[in-house]
């Protein structure tokens, strides 16, 4: 049954502590064969510390949880309100979709996708994230839908995105979809 104690400074919000609770409790999970109900993880308060000669009062800056970030991306992107989703975009963005060469603009992926749909949306169906050194790589995983350039609608065509997130910016997006069998077989 582990047992884990987080100290921080003061200053962090609620939402901050339960993300730390519950993804610490999930890690210690990925390492030892232990139940949600066998862990435990509490967090302490520090008033001050001192480290290399410097006293700390107060935590620092907050990290945006990305997987919330990337849903406001692709909400965004869906409600056509490019220049919101422009904001959450790291300088040097790119994104691959299949068929496709990287783009770095959206007016690229628009003029793209002209020749393959009147219109798209997705169903998310669930996020998923997985943090490294440098990013945190969300997983988002769903269903299309939407109307092929002939007017005929379609539905239910699975995709997966790949983005990294660093810093609370969109560094990177990878989409993965079954749209060209699917035209492929009408």
């Amino acid at each position: 049954m582990p047992v884990v104690s987080i100290t921080l400074l003061p200053g962090y919000s609620p939402q901050a502590r339960e993300r730390l609770v519950e993804r610490t409790a999930r890690t210690v999970r990925s390492v030892i064969a232990a139940s949600d109900a066998g862990t435990t993880v509490f967090v302490n308060e520090a008033a001050t510390y001192q480290r290399d000669g410097r006293r700390f009062t107060e935590g620092g800056p907050e990290v945006p949880e990305a997987s919330a970030l990337v849903r406001q991306f692709l909400e965004r992107m869906q409600a056509r309100d490019l220049e919101a989703a422009r904001q959450l975009l790291a300088p040097g963005f790119v994104m691959t979709f299949p068929g496709a060469a990287p783009m770095r603009d959206f007016a690229e992926l628009l003029d793209w996708a002209k020749g393959r749909y009147s219109r798209i949306g997705k169903k998310f169906e669930r996020f998923d994230e997985c943090w490294g050194q440098e990013a945190t790589v969300v997983y988002c995983s769903g269903t299309l839908d939407g109307v092929w350039l002939d007017g005929t609608p379609f539905a239910g065509i699975r995709f997966i995105d790949r983005f990294e997130v660093a810093a609370g910016l969109i560094q990177r997006q990878d989409v993965w979809n079954d749209l060209a069998e699917v035209a492929g077989q009408r």
